[in-house]
Parts: C-alpha cells; sequence; structure tokens
C-alpha cells in the first residue's frame, strides 16, 4: 500500500487534521472576544482589523509581546490549562496600558511537539477569558507541532497585543515631578515572573507538590502557584479618562528595583515607605522557606503590587477612592523625591523593614 503525503506527515508527528479540529473547535470561543473593528474570522493567513478613521485625531499604535515563563510547567504539573492564557494576555495588555493604550487585538502563538486538542482549547479559552477581561478581540494566531522539539506535554505559548492612544495623552513619564505620590495596586499573587527560582525553592529545595496544602497560604501550592495574573486595563483606562496621570509602572521581572526606574525623569527617584503595602502570604512562604534576602525578593517578584500608579499630591485621595470603587486595593507607598548626587538609588525602599 503507498502512504499519501498526509499520512507520511502525521507518522512523522504533524497531524494537519487534528490542526482543523483544533481551528473548528475554538472558532465559537474566539468569537466572543470580537468586538467592533475586526474584519475576518480566524483560520485565515492574517487578522484585519479596522481602526476606524473618524474615531482618532492623532492615533498612535502601541504593541507588546511577552510569554509566560516557567509557570507552564505549573500547568503542566496541575494538570490544568485554562487560565494560563488569562497570564498571557495580562502580561502584554498590562504592559500597553502603562503607556495610557486601549488594547485592540490580540494574537497567539502556541506550540507543542504533538497538538492535544483538549489541551491547546484549554489554553485558548484561558487565553478568551483573558481577552474578554481586557476588552480586545483575539483575531488570529500560529499553533505549531514540532515533534522532536519539546518533551512529551511540553508546550510554549507566546502573545502579541496591539492598543491605540491619542498621540496627545500617552502616558510616558515625563510629566513626573517631585512631591508626585505612588500609588500601588495589589497583585492576584506572584503573576508571571519568578517562577524559575519558586519551583528551585518548592519542588528541588523543599520537596513539595502541587497537591500540597499549604497552611501559610491556605490551599494547595498548585493553586497558589497558579492564580491568574491581575489585569488591569480597565481599572486603569478609568483613570485615564477622570485624572491627569504622570505616569504608570507593571511591575513584572525586576520587581520594583528595575521596572520603577524606568519611567522616572533624570533627578527624580521613588521614596517607598515602610510597610506601606500588605505583602502577600506567598512571598513571606518564599523568602523565609527559601532564605531569599529581601532585596532580592523586591527585585525578582512584584512581592503583592502589581502596578504602581503616579499622580499629583493633590489627585491622591480621589485617585485611590476610584481604585476602590473599581474593585482596586489601592495602597499609598510613598513620592516622588529628588536625588541628592549620582549615585542616589532611584528606588529608595527599605526591603528588611517590608518583609520582615
Amino acid at each position: 500500500m503507498i502512504k499519501t503525503k498526509s499520512s507520511r506527515y502525521a507518522e512523522s508527528g504533524v497531524d494537519i487534521d487534528k490542526g482543523n479540529e483544533f481551528i473548528d473547535r475554538i472558532k465559537p470561543i474566539v468569537g466572543k472576544t470580537f468586538r467592533r473593528g475586526v474584519l475576518t474570522d480566524i483560520g485565515g493567513f492574517g487578522g484585519l482589523f479596522a481602526l476606524g478613521g473618524d474615531r482618532y485625531k492623532d492615533p498612535v499604535l502601541v504593541s507588546s509581546t511577552d510569554g509566560v515563563g516557567t509557570k507552564l510547567k505549573i500547568a503542566c504539573l496541575c494538570n490544568k490549562h485554562d487560565t494560563i492564557g488569562i497570564d498571557l494576555v495580562a502580561m502584554c495588555v498590562n504592559d500597553i496600558v502603562v503607556c495610557g493604550a486601549q488594547p485592540l487585538f490580540f494574537l497567539d502563538y502556541f506550540s507543542m511537539a504533538n497538538l492535544d486538542v483538549a489541551m491547546a482549547t484549554d489554553v485558548v479559552k484561558g487565553i478568551a477569558k483573558g481577552c474578554e477581561i481586557a476588552k480586545c478581540s483575539l483575531i488570529g494566531g500560529e499553533t505549531a507541532e514540532m515533534p522532536g522539539h519539546y518533551a512529551p506535554g511540553d508546550y510554549d505559548i507566546a502573545g502579541f497585543v496591539v492598543g491605540i492612544a491619542e498621540r496627545d495623552q500617552l502616558i510616558d513619564g515625563s510629566d513626573i515631578r517631585v512631591g508626585n505620590k505612588i500609588i500601588g495596586i495589589a497583585a492576584s499573587g506572584i503573576h508571571s515572573n519568578g517562577y524559575s527560582l519558586v519551583r528551585k525553592i518548592c519542588f528541588e529545595e523543599l520537596g513539595l507538590s502541587v497537591n500540597d496544602h499549604i497552611a501559610e497560604l491556605g490551599c494547595t501550592l498548585g493553586e497558589e502557584l497558579l492564580r491568574p495574573t491581575r489585569i488591569y486595563s480597565e481599572s486603569l483606562l478609568n483613570l485615564i479618562r477622570n485624572f491627569n496621570i504622570n505616569g504608570m509602572v507593571h511591575i513584572t521581572g525586576g520587581g520594583f528595583f528595575d521596572n520603577i526606574p524606568r519611567i522616572l525623569p533624570q533627578g527624580c527617584k521613588a521614596v517607598i515607605e515602610d510597610g506601606s503595602w500588605t505583602v502577600l502570604p506567598i512571598f513571606e512562604f518564599l523568602r523565609e522557606k527559601g532564605k531569599v534576602s529581601a532585596e532580592e525578593m523586591c527585585r525578582t517578584f512584584n512581592c503583592g503590587i502589581g502596578m504602581v500608579v503616579v499622580v499629583d499630591a493633590k489627585d491622591v485621595d480621589d485617585v485611590f477612592q476610584q481604585l476602590i470603587a473599581l474593585g482596586e486595593k489601592p495602597y499609598i507607598m510613598g513620592e516622588i523625591a529628588a536625588k541628592k548626587s549620582k549615585k542616589d538609588r532611584s528606588v529608595e525602599i527599605n526591603c528588611s523593614s517590608t518583609l520582615s
């Protein structure tokens, strides 16, 4: 019997028919994310999105791409794949909203050794959920089977988002001044950074499993580590409509020390008050059990603060109350001060006092 090209390809590990089945299965899931401007269904060669020429005076497109790192390993250990897509959307969307951009559309890249349709569908369900939260449309993506490249059951995902903002409403930190106040917005958990260290502490050093119940956390380790990254876009865009926001920072890898300086004008530093926010139990657990210094904790993890907003002192109370009304948990963390010399650190924080 002569083998057809398609069957020989399937024998090598790539099943085109299974890929088509996957597309058919996710079409209704993806369709729920479509907003005005989407011109194509998924399955084409490119996703089309119309800006609408009369909606913007001087529009600027803002884009970002990201992944979720080794948090994927936790999803695989828990055999739970329907929330990791929320993390993917969050990591991309939170990066453009700090520029003042409204997310428009999202694309994803999903790759594994051999396509598991059920698993991949769960991943896309999470991506679609994240897009619904962020009010952006999932208009396309790529699914790749790469036998021999990934271990069985392993996969990788990446995301790409495009947003829009009026040029004169872009936020880049240039309006930050000495005396401005710093408001932190609570994280939902570890979010999607630092998981290589998390896995080393929890699995290699402590010998824990994702099914172990951790008294300090009030849940299993897997449940804690898979908490989806919070998507802040709607809350922050609401603030932008009502207040002058001088700067915003997404606290990701690098924590406070590497992220906050990215928006500070020369001559300015952020002074964070001791104990000005609630450090989530998972961070105290990692610091104590992993014997991680407080300084390294503040540079590796968000330590309970996922987003930072810098505002005029006169607006701080109103912004604080608005964030509460929007369902966020804000903290007044400190203020912007003048650097006394070039050797001054851009972020002044007593980590040991904060993470006791």
